[in-house]
């Protein structure tokens, strides 16, 4: 138990210390951070009435960019799973497509699960997690998502996607 208490905390310390020291090429960091608030989901495959739905998962990230000119953030957060239990959120953005100023194409690569923090131990509780907890001693899933990006103004934005394999996604970025 120790030992997977080690693993997180050192995990957490890298990825936090990489979103502190990333490179910036602007006078001003700020200008690379965005919150993601506001998330509707909808559990299309298999629908699943039971499971946490619409605004009820209270998702919230913050995300850095590496630096002003990278297709590549780091975002870190916090959300409620399907069964209800509250998880952290580790990730990674890559923008893959650029349409125009306003509208982008891109993937978000994430560990959600538990995490060393006692908010988090009851992530793995349930379901998949639950499944993975067994088999691995950590509770978490692995997010594929892809969506599209529509920038309303340069601190605005809203994007719907697809989380594999099919859950439907609709969220708001506040960039600074």
């Amino acid at each position: 138990m120790q030992n997977i208490l080690f693993v997180r905390l050192r995990l957490f310390l890298i990825i936090l210390s990489g979103v502190l020291s990333a490179p910036s090429i602007m006078a001003n960091p700020f200008d690379l951070f965005s919150v993601n608030t506001g998330s509707f989901l909808y559990h299309a495959l298999p629908p699943d009435s039971d499971s946490t739905q619409y605004f009820n998962n209270q998702y919230f990230s913050i995300e850095r960019k590496l630096n002003a000119d990278s297709d590549y953030s780091i975002l870190v957060g916090t959300f409620i799973n399907s069964q209800n239990n509250r998880c952290a959120l580790l990730g990674v953005r890559k923008d893959w497509y650029r349409i125009n100023d306003k509208l982008v194409i891109k993937g978000v690569y994430t560990y959600a699960g538990e995490f060393f923090i006692d908010a988090f131990d009851n992530c793995g509780d349930d379901g998949f997690y639950q499944d993975m907890k067994d088999n691995t001693g950590l509770a978490f899933a692995p997010y594929i998502y892809h969506a599209a990006q529509y920038n309303f103004t340069d601190y605005f934005g809203v994007e719907g996607g697809v989380i594999l394999p099919g859950i439907l996604l609709m969220s708001v970025q506040w960039s600074f």
